[in-house]
């Protein structure tokens, strides 16, 4: 552009760097309100894995619940932009609320211990797909962290996507001090990619509290027979051959299918059993890296 004198491209400079004053302005904003939530968060716990269809959400949703149960205030945040399950799993079906006073999105209030977050309940049309590219996803999985009014919290459960793209290495950069759970199925297709997660963990310089292996088993309902739907014993082998805890096996149950369609967690009710057995065993070898 050719301006007629100096003070008029002075003028016109002046203007073409206010966007980007403002931008850096409330990046620093967004930075402060990060820093200020995350210090009000104990412990910081990613699910991740390399693989989909492993259970990834199941065991975030059930861990957040088991969580809470035990008494920790609980904060349950969905990362997964572009298939977010848990609200789903909560029966989370109304928009979320904003504070009048801080102007901070509310959580949804599951019980008085545990509150979740998903990009789904920020949407009026659940079955609207999210097409966003890595910025935009970036974007909110920030305002996830800093823009959401989480209060004090004991735990924050962080459900994240499969693979190590975007919203993996965000979750890290913008939660630095967040340690890892790694979830896989026994076999070796859902192991080669978790393979992958572990490198991401140790590339990132995440620490990992280990690696859990889901549907390890079934028993039918009808002979008892003890059926291994996807072979077993790999996450412990690979645990072992990567020098990372093995937190445990948690076996395949029809009523965890059951209870995410239900929108209640199955660790809510669930009576004393094998999966249960389980579960609480993998929790407690989680809380003791811990607590010690």
């Amino acid at each position: 552009m050719i301006h007629d004198n100096v003070e008029q491209a002075k003028k016109a400079s002046s203007c073409s760097h206010q966007p980007q004053n403002d931008a850096a302005k409330q990046q620093m904003e967004m930075e402060a309100m990060i820093k200020d939530n995350l210090s009000k968060i104990k412990n910081k716990i990613f699910v991740l894995s390399g693989k989909g269809g492993v259970g990834k959400s199941s065991v975030s949703a059930n861990l957040a619940t088991t969580l809470a149960k035990k008494g920790y205030k609980t904060g349950l945040v969905d990362v997964d932009v572009h298939g977010p399950s848990i609200a789903q799993m909560f029966n989370i079906t109304e928009l979320l609320d904003i504070s009048p006073d801080s102007k901070q999105l509310l959580p949804r209030q599951i019980n008085e211990n545990l509150s979740v977050v998903s990009v789904q309940a920020l949407m009026q049309d659940k079955d609207q797909a999210v097409i966003w590219r890595g910025p935009a996803k970036t974007g909110i999985i920030k305002q996830f962290v800093g823009s959401v009014a989480w209060g004090e919290l004991d735990y924050l459960v962080i459900d994240a996507p499969p693979g190590t793209g975007d919203e993996p290495l965000t979750v890290v950069q913008t939660i630095p001090d967040a340690k890892g759970i790694i979830v896989t199925t026994p076999q070796e297709v859902a192991l080669a990619d978790i393979r992958k997660s572990i490198s991401f963990c140790k590339t990132v310089k995440m620490e990992t509290l280990g690696i859990l292996e889901n549907m390890a088993g079934f028993t039918c309902p009808h002979c008892s027979k003890h059926i291994d739907l996807f072979k077993s014993g790999g996450g412990e082998k690979t645990a072992k051959a990567q020098g990372l805890n093995f937190l445990g096996s948690i076996p395949f149950d029809t009523r965890v299918v059951e209870s995410g369609d239900e929108g209640v967690p199955v660790m809510t009710y669930e009576a004393d059993g094998p999966f249960k057995d389980a579960f609480e065993k993998v929790v407690d070898n989680i809380l003791k890296q811990f607590e010690g």
